[in-house]
């Protein structure tokens, strides 16, 4: 049996019980396009190390380029993108932006991620 028949049902039966529950329970399209978009943001590995970093404490692009050893442009550029997000925020001190994450969903969601992924023993 190759990959393809072990991942496909050996008969054509329908569940329209189950079909129509999870029809019923399906998210709304704004709220799927939503959900997809902060996933997407959180697979890319440069803005998922800045939302760790930010998890541990807030941090200003500055040292954010320094842990990530890019450009500070490149960390605007990526916290742009997160704060349209709604996934980081920010506040000014004096002459320093200092970023941080808009709540607890955001740390436990990489807890969680974190988690599952050593839980697998690989």
């Amino acid at each position: 049996m190759n990959k393809l028949q072990e991942d496909a049902c050996l008969c054509r039966i329908i569940h329209t019980d189950r079909v129509e529950k999870a029809r019923r329970a399906a998210l709304e399209t704004r709220e799927h396009q939503r959900l997809t978009n902060i996933f997407k943001a959180m697979g890319d590995p440069t803005r998922l190390r800045i939302l760790f970093a930010l998890s541990q404490e807030e941090m200003c692009v500055c040292d954010l380029a320094a842990f990530l050893d890019i450009t500070e442009s490149a960390v605007s550029h990526q916290l742009r993108m997160l704060r349209q997000l709604y996934l980081v925020a920010n506040r000014r001190q004096g002459p320093v932006l200092y970023y941080r994450l808009t709540d607890e969903h955001i740390s436990r969601l990489i807890a969680i991620g974190l988690e599952h992924l050593r839980d697998l023993n690989p």
